[in-house]
């Protein structure tokens, strides 16, 4: 699964995805860019 890195400024792959659900019920995954390792978030698909 992608998610847009804001750091590298691209859709990078997703490194440790982690299903989460955010406080309207909506899902999304949070993970970790898989070339610089910030923080990268995708809400929807989980």
């Amino acid at each position: 699964m992608d998610a847009y890195c804001f750091k590298c400024r691209a859709k990078r792959e997703i490194k440790n995805p982690k299903k989460v659900t955010l406080k309207n019920g909506k899902p999304a995954t949070q993970g970790v860019c898989a070339v610089c390792g910030t923080k990268v978030f995708r809400i929807g698909k989980s």
